[in-house]
């Protein structure tokens, strides 16, 4: 059973570092995000929020900062793209319109916040931060609201939150015990379990539908 949610939920580091929750939307309306990707790039000389669409055509720089904008990742409807930007001084998420307007901050705090991940019903973000001197995993409503810490396990380094597709559940890496492995908790942080163990690190953890 372990190893079969192991291959369902865990893909590759460098894939969460680069990406994070970066969705490709489906079946949505036109000016909606249907069928496009968002993801983030250099090559303009920073690190920018991009769209394209899903055949690599029309890349996009949506952000149009200085300051450095990535980790971007759709909201289900595709109307909005949260995202990861140290444009104020500290990595902080971001909210925007998924054509790159009405860019929001959400977090605002000296630990800073990372990873986000919206929920299936688009109502929740999850999201990692340091603010309480350790890498925990927070869940907050969509417009920034009751941001509320759901570990805690210092040192655990918990990160890359990842909701499961009914929204029930919260799929993540934690170092509580020694080194990275996958652990999943309901949506409200009770029961955290471990499904992984390997003396290797097990990382970014992505439910299939």
């Amino acid at each position: 059973m372990k190893k079969l949610l192991f291959v369902l939920l865990v893909i590759t580091l460098a894939v969460s570092l680069l990406i994070g929750c970066t969705l490709v939307t489906q079946g949505k309306g036109e000016g909606e995000g249907g069928g496009k990707i968002a993801f983030d790039s250099e090559r303009d000389g920073n690190d920018e929020i991009y769209v394209m669409n899903a055949d690599g055509s029309n890349q996009t720089n949506i952000t149009n900062h200085p300051g450095t904008d990535w980790i971007p990742c759709f909201s289900p409807e595709g109307t909005k793209i949260a995202f990861v930007s140290k444009r104020d001084g500290d990595f902080e998420i971001y909210v925007m319109n998924a054509d790159g307007s009405n860019q929001t901050r959400l977090t605002n705090s000296s630990g800073g916040g990372g990873e986000p991940c919206f929920s299936p019903e688009g109502t929740k973000i999850a999201f990692t931060s340091k603010r309480d001197g350790d890498n925990e995993i927070y869940v907050m409503n969509a417009d920034g609201s009751n941001q509320t810490r759901l570990t805690y396990n210092p040192p655990g380094g918990n990160r890359y939150p990842c909701f499961s597709p009914d929204g029930t559940k919260i799929a993540f890496a934690s170092k509580r015990d020694g080194d990275y492995e996958i652990y999943v908790m309901n949506a409200d942080g009770s029961d955290q379990t471990n499904i992984t163990n390997n003396p290797g690190g097990d990382y970014s953890p992505s439910w299939g539908p």
